[in-house]
């Protein structure tokens, strides 16, 4: 494997014979501008000079003096624009619990290689880097902030719309349902996400009026897909908030009733951490919900602080495992066992099961291979307008599902 570049590398351990064995792996892998120091201080030094700045530090995390947790501390302070790549004996979960770290520091991590590295898998390392970007990789933008204003006068404008991310049937690749996903289209700054103004909504007022809007579009939608014959099981995400107002069971059961859509069709996605605030509001709207016919799921599950008792407490009927559990399960040990004693614990609970995160073709096999009975993931679909669904679900129906859905069964004849 050749990779040529000009990608600017330092590789930071306190053993010299890794630092040689290392250094005479990139050049094989058409690596020049490569560096090496057994010295944290002179690493950091080499860091802070604009003209010697690595685009790739190889970090090991074992070192006297200052270990590799603290050396990532140091270069998310130096505002580091480049990448990391963990090279260390220590165990699985230790590499990936600092990579957890790093990213709480916005430092970007692309891999983790063990000790002896394996020339090939350092290669595969940073081919990412070779290419999916180059030299100088610029740390991530700072999201625009908003007014809670500017979010009063969208929501009353009609500016916040959904998008839709398809769900299929594990065992058949069948599309039974979608969860809506809000997004502002902006009229100055495009396509706005959640992430920027769920919590404005939550801490000034407009988390309820939010909610309606997004329940509101997300029943006409799914009225018109039914109409259309495409009847879709509609998933939506609730706020903390939200279950607070102890109307709001009367009130989504009108919203239903006024779309001529049924309960049993629409499910109510519930952060777990979410429910923590007030639990006896949530206890009593959440069952009121399920006794209208509503389906409730546990999202994140196992991401929050009272698992188990949320789901002894609150009558869920489908538990929607966290992407940090499915993606990339396969390779991680610690993610493959909470998965499966997630898949194993909604089961005993007759609760149906929604993997997120499905991202690859490994992920996919994962699911089948354990029965899980639902995916959901950007390896499937990423989220969609409205009306680009129905046309995506013919084509998924004509070209993916069949293949899918054949694997499936010869996974379960096996």
């Amino acid at each position: 494997m050749q990779l040529a570049t000009h990608l600017k590398i330092l590789a930071v351990d306190d053993d010299p014979f890794v630092l040689q064995t290392l250094g005479h792996q990139l050049t094989m892998l058409g690596f020049s501008n490569v560096k090496t120091s057994d010295n944290s201080p002179l690493a950091l030094a080499t860091i802070e000079n604009p003209d010697t700045c690595p685009d790739v530090i190889l970090l090991d995390l074992n070192m006297p003096g200052m270990d590799g947790v603290e050396f990532i501390r140091a270069i998310a302070v130096r505002e580091f624009n480049g990448r990391v790549v963990l090279v260390s004996g220590e165990s699985e979960r230790m590499l990936l619990a600092v990579e957890k770290i790093a990213l709480t520091y916005d430092v970007g991590v692309i891999g983790h290689l063990g000790k002896p590295v394996c020339p090939h898998k350092l290669g595969a390392v940073l081919e990412t880097m070779v290419i999916g970007a180059g030299p100088g990789l610029p740390r991530s933008k700072v999201s625009k902030s908003y007014e809670a204003d500017e979010l009063r006068v969208a929501i009353e404008r009609g500016e916040l719309v959904n998008y839709y991310q398809p769900k299929v049937e594990v065992a058949t690749g069948a599309v039974v349902g979608v969860e809506a996903l809000v997004r502002w289209q902006h009229p100055e700054d495009g396509l706005v996400y959640p992430d920027q103004f769920i919590s404005l909504a939550e801490n000034n007022g407009l988390i309820n009026a939010l909610t309606h809007s997004v329940l509101s579009e997300a029943l006409q939608h799914s009225s018109l897909w039914a109409d259309a014959g495409l009847p879709l099981h509609t998933a939506v995400n609730i706020s903390m908030a939200d279950l607070v107002e102890l109307d709001f069971p009367d009130v989504l059961a009108q919203l239903v009733r006024a779309a001529g859509v049924s309960p049993h069709s629409i499910t109510l996605e519930v952060t777990e951490s979410c429910l923590m605030a007030d639990l006896r509001s949530s206890l009593d709207i959440l069952s009121r919900l399920s006794l209208k016919r509503f389906g409730l799921a546990i999202d994140d599950f196992g991401t929050g602080n009272s698992s188990m008792q949320q789901l002894h407490d609150i009558p869920f009927n489908e538990l929607k495992v966290d992407r940090s559990f499915v993606h990339g399960a396969t390779t991680d040990s610690t993610a493959l066992a909470i998965y499966t004693a997630s898949l194993r614990l909604a089961r005993d609970l007759g609760m149906q099961v929604v993997a997120e995160g499905v991202e690859n073709q490994e992920d996919w096999d994962l699911l089948v291979h354990t029965g899980c009975d639902i995916a959901q993931g950007y390896f499937i679909a990423k989220p969609m307008p409205a009306e680009q669904l129905p046309d995506w679900v013919d084509d998924w129906n004509r070209s993916l599902r069949p293949t899918l859905a054949a694997g499936a069964r010869r996974a379960e004849a096996g």
